[in-house]
């Protein structure tokens, strides 16, 4: 029997764990843009947003290695400038994977933050409150089942993650492999007794988390 390597799945938590903290502090301002602003662009902004629901994952990759790959501009400044490398490492899985979740969080959120009726946020504006003074005291209180249930999903999206992480990040043992590259590798080793068990850990996984956001869209719990 296989000695079981625990280093995909901690590598999948501490990805996904970052990548949704990332996912909500960008995204809920661009929900917040998009379900309350009107200005020119806006709908392009949509687009852009919710392109990684549509381009193949693999398409993404190729981006992210466009941009962020040694070659690159950016690329160089993060290295010589902040000592940071992206690609063909656990960073670039974790933007691989902000990217891909930041769809299914704007949705969701945006729906939420939209159902916030203008005319509560309008009485406060009349009281001389700021943006933010408004957000926080009221319009998140009042959105944030739906923002809690677009975080949730984007943790699952995040976690599930492959083709655009394969990508940028590689299929490094001990330093990028995470659980859908893990089964990637069983497969194309033979291994069919380790892909059997991670695809049944990522199975039940999503069915949980599934369940979990269709409670919070409810207004349930447990």
């Amino acid at each position: 029997m296989n000695e079981i390597d625990l280093f995909p799945l901690y590598l999948t938590v501490k990805v996904s764990v970052t990548a949704t903290a990332v996912t909500v502090a960008v995204g809920i301002f661009l929900a917040w843009v998009l379900a309350k602003r009107d200005f020119f662009g806006r709908a392009f902004v949509d687009i852009l947003v919710m392109q990684p629901l549509v381009i193949p994952p693999t398409v993404l990759g190729y981006y992210l290695l466009t941009v962020f790959g040694a070659g690159s501009p950016l690329g160089v400044f993060l290295k010589d400038t902040l000592g940071l490398e992206i690609v063909f490492t656990w960073k670039g899985a974790v933007i691989a994977s902000t990217i891909s979740a930041m769809p299914l969080f704007i949705k969701p959120a945006r729906a939420a933050l939209e159902g916030v009726s203008p005319e509560i946020e309008n009485s406060a504006r009349l009281l001389g409150k700021t943006e933010f003074e408004i957000f926080r005291p009221i319009t998140m209180p009042l959105a944030w089942k739906g923002v809690l249930a677009g975080a949730v999903m984007a943790f699952a999206r995040a976690t599930g993650e492959f083709g655009a992480t394969l990508m940028i990040a590689g299929n490094i043992p001990g330093l990028t492999q995470t659980l859908p590259v893990a089964i990637y590798d069983a497969v194309q080793s033979g291994n069919s007794g380790m892909a059997n068990l991670l695809v049944g850990v990522i199975t039940i996984f999503s069915f949980a988390v599934i369940y979990i956001a269709g409670r919070f869209a409810k207004g349930r719990v447990f």
